[in-house]
C-alpha cells in the first residue's frame, strides 16, 4: 500500500515537473510583471505626493511673501516652483497671486511674462483661461488693443465665453468698433445667468451704446 502510495506522489511529482517546465518561465515572468507594476505604482504614488507636498510649501512661500507685500520675493519663489514643478496645480495658483502682486506693486510689465507662462502651461485650462482674460486687461491698460484681442481669440472652456466676449467687446470699443463691441457684447449678456452682478454691468454697457440687452429671440433696437 505504502508502495502503491509512493508511486502516486512520484507520479503527481513527475507531472509538477513537466508542468513547471512547460509553463514555469512563463508563469514567472507574469509575476515579475505583476510585481513589479505594483512597486512601481507604488512608487509613483510615493513620488506624487512628495511633489505635491514639495510644491505646496513654495506655493505657501508665494503666499506668504504676498501677504508681506513683497512682490519680488513672490516671484523668485514662483520661479523656483515653476522651474521644479511647473505641471503642479499650486504653480498655477502661485503664479496667479505672484503676477497680481506685481500689478498691484505697480510692476504689470514684469507681470507679463508670468501671465504668459500660465496661459501657456498652467495644469489646467481654467487656470490657463484666467491668466488669459488678466494678461489681456493689462495689454488693454497698456492700449496693446491688438496683442489682447489676439490673446482673445485663443481657445477658451466653454465656461469662459461669456467672459472672453465682454473683453473682446471693450477692446473693439477702445478701436471705435462700435457695432462689433455691441456684438461681444451681447454674446456676453447670453451667456451669463440672469441676475449676475456681472451680467447687469454688461447691460449697463449696451445701454451706454444705446443698445437694450437681449436674448435670443429678441430684436435688438
Amino acid at each position: 500500500m505504502a508502495q502503491h502510495l509512493d508511486l502516486e506522489e512520484q507520479e503527481q511529482i513527475d507531472q509538477l515537473k513537466h508542468f513547471w517546465n512547460a509553463w514555469g518561465t512563463l508563469i514567472s515572468g507574469v509575476l515579475v510583471v505583476i510585481f513589479g507594476g505594483v512597486a512601481a505604482w507604488n512608487g509613483y504614488q510615493y513620488w506624487q505626493n512628495r511633489q505635491a507636498g514639495q510644491a505646496a510649501a513654495l506655493s505657501d512661500a508665494v503666499q506668504v511673501a504676498v501677504q508681506g507685500g513683497d512682490a519680488t520675493r513672490a516671484t523668485q519663489a514662483f520661479d523656483d516652483l515653476k522651474s521644479r514643478y511647473g505641471g503642479t496645480v499650486q504653480a498655477a495658483q502661485a503664479g496667479l497671486l505672484a503676477a497680481k502682486a506685481l500689478v498691484d506693486s505697480g510692476k504689470a510689465e514684469e507681470a507679463k511674462p508670468v501671465l504668459q507662462w500660465l496661459a501657456e502651461n498652467a495644469s489646467d485650462d481654467g487656470y490657463k483661461a484666467i491668466a488669459s482674460l488678466r494678461l489681456a486687461a493689462l495689454l488693454i491698460d497698456q492700449k496693446a488693443y491688438d496683442q489682447a484681442l489676439a490673446r482673445l481669440s485663443g481657445k477658451f472652456p466653454p465656461q469662459f465665453d461669456a467672459l472672453v466676449a465682454d473683453r473682446k467687446g471693450d477692446v473693439l470699443l477702445l478701436q471705435d468698433k462700435k457695432a462689433e463691441a455691441i456684438t461681444e457684447y451681447q454674446k456676453a449678456y447670453k451667456g451669463l445667468e440672469e441676475g449676475t452682478e456681472f451680467r447687469r454691468v454688461v447691460e449697463v454697457k449696451l445701454g451706454s451704446l444705446g443698445v437694450q440687452a437681449r436674448t435670443d429671440g429678441e430684436a435688438a433696437k
